[in-house]
C-alpha cells in the first residue's frame, strides 16, 4: 500500500524503560500500569481512528501519560535533589519538521501541550524555565500549583536515594520518560516525549527527552522516534535523528535501525529503549533494559500493551 493509504495509521507509546521484571513487579502493580498504558494508547488511537492527525494523536497520548501518576512525567514526576519537580517535553511534526521543546517546567500542567504551543505559536524551538512559563501563560496553556506534580511515592524515592548516597542516577534504572509516535491516514508522522528527569537530579540537568534529534525526532522521509533511557548517552549518540538517518539514507528497516543505534548507546555504557513509526504504517519497539512500559495500536485492530522483556 502507498504511504497515503488512509487505512495505514498506527501508534506506539512508551512509559519508560527500566529494570522492571515479573519478579520485581507484583500482579497489582502490573495491572495498574497496563491499564494506564491502555488508556493512553486509546487516547491516541481514537484520534487516528477518527481520521485525525498524527500530531494530535501523540499529543493526546502523551498528555494522558503526563496526567497519570504511575509515570515519571507531569503528575508523578520525580523530585530533584532540592525537592522540586522540573519537567521537560518536546513535540515534532514530520510533515514540516516543525518542532517545539521546553525544559525546567514547574507550573504547566501538561508540558507536551506547552511544547506544541511553542512549535505552533512562537518564533523559537526550545524555551526553558520561567521564560517558557511566561509563554505558557501568554498562550493560555493550563497552569497548576507545583503541588499538582508531587506524589508521596516519588518523595519516598528521593529520600531513599539521599539516605543511601546512591549517586547521580536512579539506582533502580527506571527511566520514566513517556512518549508517543504515530503515522496518520495521510502518511504523516509525529513524535512527542515528556519527562520528569532523574530522581535527585542537580544543577538544572536536562536529558535527551526535550532535545530535538536526541530524544525526539520526526521526518516524513523516514519516521518518528521517541526515546527513553540514560539521557547522557542518548544525547551523545543523537539517537532519534540517527535512527531516522539510517532509515532514510541507508534504507534500513525501522527495527534494524533502532537495534543498531541502541547498540551504539550500549557501547557508550548506556541503556534504554525507543519507539518508531514510519510513513508506511509500521511501528518498531526496541529496548536494552529488562523491561519497558509500552503499547501499540494500528488500523488492523491491533491494540496491545506490555511491560516486561520477552527473554
Amino acid at each position: 500500500m502507498s504511504k497515503t493509504s488512509p487505512s495505514r495509521w498506527s501508534i506506539a507509546i512508551h512509559g519508560g524503560a527500566g529494570s522492571m521484571t515479573r519478579d520485581t513487579m507484583d500482579a497489582a502493580a502490573t495491572a495498574e500500569h497496563e491499564a494506564a498504558l491502555a488508556a493512553a494508547l486509546e487516547a491516541g488511537a481514537a484520534v487516528l481512528r477518527g481520521g485525525g492527525s498524527a500530531l494530535d494523536a501523540v499529543t493526546a497520548a502523551v498528555a494522558a501519560l503526563e496526567d497519570d501518576p504511575h509515570f515519571n512525567a507531569g503528575r508523578g514526576a520525580v523530585f530533584t535533589y532540592h525537592g522540586t519537580n522540573e519537567l521537560d517535553a518536546a513535540v515534532m511534526d514530520g510533515a514540516t519538521r516543525a518542532a517545539g521543546a521546553v525544559a525546567g517546567i514547574t507550573h504547566t500542567k501538561n508540558p507536551v501541550r506547552l511544547a506544541r504551543a511553542v512549535m505552533e505559536h512562537g518564533p523559537h524551538v526550545f524555551l526553558s524555565g520561567a521564560g517558557a512559563e511566561d509563554f505558557a501563560r501568554d498562550h493560555g496553556v493550563e497552569q497548576v500549583d507545583p503541588d499538582w506534580f508531587a506524589t508521596p511515592e516519588r518523595w519516598r524515592q528521593l529520600e531513599e536515594m539521599k539516605s543511601k548516597s546512591l549517586g547521580w542516577f536512579d539506582a533502580d534504572l527506571k527511566y520514566g520518560t513517556v512518549g508517543a509516535v504515530a503515522v496518520d491516514g495521510e502518511g504523516h508522522v509525529a513524535a512527542a516525549t515528556s519527562t520528569g528527569g532523574l530522581t535527585g537530579k542537580r544543577w538544572g540537568r536536562i536529558g535527551d527527552s526535550p532535545l530535538i534529534g536526541a530524544g525526539t525526532y520526526a521526518d516524513d522521509r523516514a519516521g518518528a522516534v521517541s526515546c527513553t533511557g540514560s539521557g547522557e548517552q542518548f544525547i551523545r549518540a543523537g539517537v532519534a535523528h540517527e535512527i531516522c538517518a539510517r532509515i532514510r539514507l541507508a534504507g534500513e528497516s525501522a527495527q534494524a535501525a533502532a537495534d543498531a543505534v541502541l547498540a551504539e548507546v550500549g557501547a557508550m555504557g548506556g541503556v534504554g529503549g525507543v519507539i518508531v513509526a514510519t510513513p508506511a504504517g509500521d511501528t518498531a519497539i526496541a529496548f536494552t533494559t529488562p523491561g519497558m512500559f509500552r503499547g501499540r495500536a494500528d488500523y488492523s485492530g491491533v491494540s496491545e500493551v506490555a511491560i516486561f522483556g520477552v527473554h
